[in-house]
């Protein structure tokens, strides 16, 4: 039985609170379960050197965990960001760029700074959404201080996480279940209802058509849920 007698496509308690950090641009704080992250967005106006000029503006994200999130105390990054960071860092990255025409939003920078207070499973993907209405917030403060005219087309994007724990499929799994899985995947879903990115890998175990078919299906059914926050 998962913890608090979970169906297996149920995912755990979702809730935002916005506002959390008034000094930026955008901020959020998403809480699944027991994961809860704080999404605080930055506006500059500029971007990085390779689009000087082009018109264009640019989201990037930097993502971590803080000592106490953990069990057991997880050490700052203070000389350098593992491979694990950089990796889930380009992938919020590369999510939220899909939120918008970057041509629409001039050549401003949104940096997403995601940090996870509390961590229990889905991490990354607690990020994406709770980064992606982050950003629509900013550029809605924006818009309002008169730093934009008019908000640009906005296009929600959400992430869930499923996996096969003991054969059978499970969606928005907790550290636990994280830890024990045989096959983890993770979903970026767009508002639309098109995938941005899957990640899904075996573990412990290959899996076939049936079970990427079946974990497909509950991400789906999670993040239409997810959409609902918007």
């Amino acid at each position: 039985m998962r913890s608090n007698n979970r169906p297996f496509n149920q995912q755990r308690p979702v809730s935002i609170e916005r506002g959390i950090q008034p000094q930026a641009d955008g901020s959020i704080l998403i809480k699944i379960g027991n994961t809860h992250v704080i999404c605080g967005v930055s506006v500059e106006d500029k971007v990085p050197p390779f689009l000087k000029g082009s018109g264009q503006g640019w989201i990037t994200a930097e993502y971590g965990i803080l000592p106490c999130a953990t069990d057991s105390r997880y050490r700052r990054e203070t000389k350098g960001q593992s491979g694990r960071t950089m990796e889930i860092q380009r992938l919020i990255g590369r999510s939220l760029r899909m939120m918008v025409d970057l041509k629409s939003i001039g050549e401003r920078t949104l940096r997403v700074d995601c940090d996870v207070l509390n961590a229990d499973g889905g991490t990354r993907t607690a990020s994406i959404t709770g980064g992606s209405i982050a950003v629509a917030d900013a550029f809605k403060k924006m818009v309002a201080s008169g730093r934009m005219e008019t908000v640009p087309e906005i296009m929600p994007v959400v992430a869930i996480s499923t996996g096969i724990v003991n054969g059978e499929p499970l969606l928005d799994l907790d550290y636990p279940e994280d830890s024990a899985a045989d096959t983890d995947a993770n979903f970026v879903m767009a508002g639309n209802g098109k995938w941005i990115e899957i990640q899904s890998t075996a573990e412990e175990a290959m899996f076939d058509d049936e079970s990427f078919l079946a974990m497909m299906s509950f991400a789906r059914k999670g993040c239409r849920e997810l959409l609902e926050l918007w």
